[in-house]
């Protein structure tokens, strides 16, 4: 269920996409470091409530400002450019207003699903392509990531290939595809087995097993 009516979506996705345009270009936070303040801030909240004060109340330089001096101390806030186009910064907020607007999650989840960097990096293909198309393609990221195993998801953000980890924890390449394809329970292998990968990718044995 919506939060908001979807007469007011433009709208805010217009000020998200202001947001991050002015806080990334032109008071030069990372744009990673931008979500991440965004989705700790009451801001964020009020536009998952659909509270019209933020949602259409305040323009997006406004939005930026509060996210900055409430989870970062900001006061002195640059003045803003005259800007006419919309950026790839911009998108990524725009496109990021709607997908939360679409599905209702946290905007926490929607930046876990991609972080900022890797929205940033759909921009190419996807900018001149409706909306709903960058929509698809973060439901295609969520569906991944559900379906991930715990050894595939640290495996991954620990840089290694399959073959990678076979060579430097001595399990077997075969026993790796299958657990992460889920052919072979890993929950059920022997201890020793788990250690290796373990010890390997630098986490607990227990980081591993599956729930």
């Amino acid at each position: 269920m919506h939060a908001y009516h979807e007469i007011y979506l433009s709208r805010a996705m217009d000020r998200l996409g202001d947001a991050f345009d002015f806080a990334i270009r032109e008071a030069g936070i990372p744009g990673d470091d931008f979500a991440r303040l965004f989705v700790q801030s009451m801001i964020c909240r009020k536009l998952e409530n659909g509270e019209p004060r933020y949602l259409i109340g305040k323009s997006g330089i406004e939005l930026a400002a509060e996210v900055l001096e409430e989870t970062a101390g900001w006061v002195a806030i640059p003045e803003p450019r005259e800007c006419y186009d919309r950026s790839p910064e911009y998108w990524c907020g725009w496109a990021a207003c709607y997908y939360q607007w679409l599905t209702a999650v946290p905007y926490r989840e929607v930046f876990r699903i991609a972080c900022y960097d890797e929205i940033r990096g759909m921009y190419e293909v996807l900018h001149e392509a409706d909306v709903r198309r960058f929509a698809d393609a973060m439901e295609q990221r969520r569906r991944l990531q559900i379906w991930e195993t715990n050894l595939r998801r640290i495996r991954r953000s620990g840089g290694y290939s399959q073959s990678e980890l076979a060579r430097a924890s001595g399990v077997s390449l075969r026993s790796i595809q299958m657990y992460e394809q889920r052919n072979k329970d890993i929950n059920k292998a022997q201890g020793m087995t788990i250690l290796q990968l373990a010890r390997t990718l630098g986490c607990r044995m227990e980081d591993l097993l599956e729930p």
